[in-house]
């Protein structure tokens, strides 16, 4: 392992070890002389972590210094870029006096190759743009030209027949060639304009994400010889994140679901992470670190007066990232992104290690990158709630997501190989079970009507008392045997002079603070299931009830 080399006498027998990282006070010590040489260095991206909110960055930068003080001056990094988060490390025969941050209001990110070409080929056509109006104006001065001189010879002159004949074929000739030439000239400035219009406004839905100024770090080193260093760099940048999205697919309602985990990735940093080693985390470095703390809680009378608001913010400072691990591929198969991720468990966050290098561009658009792909255990039930919908809804019922540090984020459903739909998925409001709806079965047959001969309003005494009776069809027309839950309900009375009475429950499961009745049902093939259920409800004759 090579170390760094000692320089000043007054830090003599001072060694730095190679990937030792010093966390920068970005305060440039009294050995960091003002009028030692600046060196430009070039540095390129390697890996990024991504958290949920900003993003780590991590460049390499390869340099040769003199004898003595240089600053090795980084440029082209974003301006996001937070100056408290800088980590430096590296190798070779140096010692690092300082690091230093600056805003570069003066230099403007190197432009990608595409917008390049864009901007290119925007100077192209208008090069030729210019070059068929000039040709446009020339024709409109030939015909001004010739019709400014219409009169031939003086004014004693004569004119033969043929010699105005020939003059009025050439006039009609010419004029008809530059009316015709003039036509095709207007054609093609109208095409080069539209073409001119659609790159620019492509240039401008892009070139924000450009203009912003960039920032620069300053590495101050020394050294006692001529000597070749690498150093690593590490920063926290704003505008960059992801966002979980699942992919639930079930092949039919005898497999398991298959959960797949992605992350939409997005970065509006100004700078492109072209081929870089990607890291997705959990954790949110905006999210305070620091435990709250209660304070006294007072109570007086109240007296109306105005007080100012006053609060206070605590910030988190950000660790080194976990090493990441490596990954084999694998061979004779057709492999998937997700073979490729390696899960790291910390203490506090989940991270997910990509070893295949990726590619997110600074732009409004995200990139969609796949985590992980999940088998869960699932049974199949259908369920309906007549009352509302008269469809029979398939619906699976996952178990075992706890395992897989989900986070809340959109889902799309698949049944069968079929897109059915979008869900969402908080894994702060799922229980033991993960229920999915995999859409609408028309097979399933369900009816629901009142029994008008048991239904019945009547008066006893100062009381009115409504008798209600429901029946719940439900047929099986599938040719296999299925499971089905049937949701109903009876009213709850909000007022104690309103009396409900569950007269018949037609063996459901009642639960009395909501009133929901739940049948769960085993149906044959092309059986029909009858479910009645009777209800009560006194009050006031004098009164009226409403939603009854």
């Amino acid at each position: 392992m090579e170390k760094y080399a000692k320089v000043h006498p007054k830090i003599k027998n001072s060694k730095i070890m190679t990937n030792q990282f010093l966390t920068s006070a970005l305060v440039v010590g009294s050995l960091v002389a003002s009028a030692q040489p600046d060196k430009p260095v070039d540095s390129k991206i390697t890996d990024v972590t991504v958290f949920l909110s900003s993003a780590q960055i991590t460049r390499v930068t390869k340099a040769k210094v003199e004898a003595g003080k240089t600053n090795l001056i980084i440029t082209g990094l974003s301006s996001q870029l937070d100056p408290q988060s800088v980590q430096v490390a590296g190798k070779g025969g140096v010692v690092i006096l300082g690091i230093s941050h600056r805003q570069n209001y003066l230099s403007e990110f190197n432009l990608p190759k595409p917008m390049r070409m864009l901007k290119d080929s925007v100077e192209t056509l208008q090069r030729q743009l210019v070059l068929e109006q000039s040709q446009k104006e020339i024709l409109d001065k030939e015909e001004h030209m010739l019709l400014s001189n219409q009169k031939i010879g003086g004014a004693n002159q004569n004119l033969t027949v043929a010699e105005l004949k020939a003059m009025a074929d050439f006039y009609r000739t010419r004029l008809g060639d530059i009316v015709s030439a003039r036509m095709k000239q207007e054609e093609k400035v109208k095409k080069l304009n539209e073409r001119i219009t659609r790159l620019t406004a492509q240039i401008t839905s892009e070139d924000a994400h450009y203009r912003n100024n960039t920032s620069e770090l300053i590495v101050h080193v020394a050294a006692e010889t001529a000597t070749n260093v690498e150093l690593q760099l590490r920063y926290v940048v704003a505008q960059a994140g992801w966002i979980p999205v699942y992919d639930l697919r079930a092949a039919d309602t005898k497999s398991p679901v298959q959960l797949n985990y992605k992350a939409n990735v997005f970065q509006n940093t100004g700078e492109e992470w072209n081929n870089v080693r990607l890291k997705l985390s959990t954790a949110n470095p905006n999210l305070s670190g620091l435990k709250p703390e209660l304070q006294a809680w007072y109570l007086n009378f109240y007296y109306p007066a105005h007080y100012a608001l006053r609060g206070r913010a605590a910030g988190v400072q950000l660790e080194a990232a976990a090493p990441m691990a490596a990954s084999k591929m694998k061979e004779d198969k057709v492999q998937f992104l997700d073979d490729f991720v390696t899960t790291i468990q910390t203490a506090l966050t989940t991270e997910f290690d990509i070893a295949l290098p990726y590619t997110v561009p600074s732009t409004s658009k995200s990139v969609v990158v796949d985590i992980r792909k999940y088998d869960m255990k699932a049974d199949y039930i259908y369920s309906v709630t007549p009352k509302l919908d008269v469809d029979a809804f398939l619906m699976a019922r996952a178990t075992g997501w706890e395992e897989f540090n989900l986070l809340p984020g959109e889902a799309n459903i698949f049944f069968e190989g079929t897109f059915v739909g979008k869900s969402f998925i908080d894994p702060n409001n799922i229980k033991d079970t993960l229920a999915v709806s995999l859409g609408r079965d028309k097979r399933i047959v369900v009816k629901r009507e009142k029994v008008k001969d048991l239904t019945s309003k009547n008066f006893t005494g100062s009381s009115r008392k409504e008798t209600y009776t429901w029946e719940i069809a439900v047929r099986n027309t599938k040719t296999d045997a299925i499971k089905i839950i049937v949701e109903d309900q009876v009213p709850v009375a909000q007022h104690t002079q309103i009396e409900v009475t569950a007269v018949d429950l037609g063996g459901a499961k009642f639960n009395k603070d909501t009133g929901k009745l739940t049948w769960e049902l085993e149906l044959k093939p092309n059986e029909t299931r009858k479910l009645v259920y009777k209800f009560e409800v006194k009050y006031p004759k004098d009164r009226q009830i409403a939603g009854l």
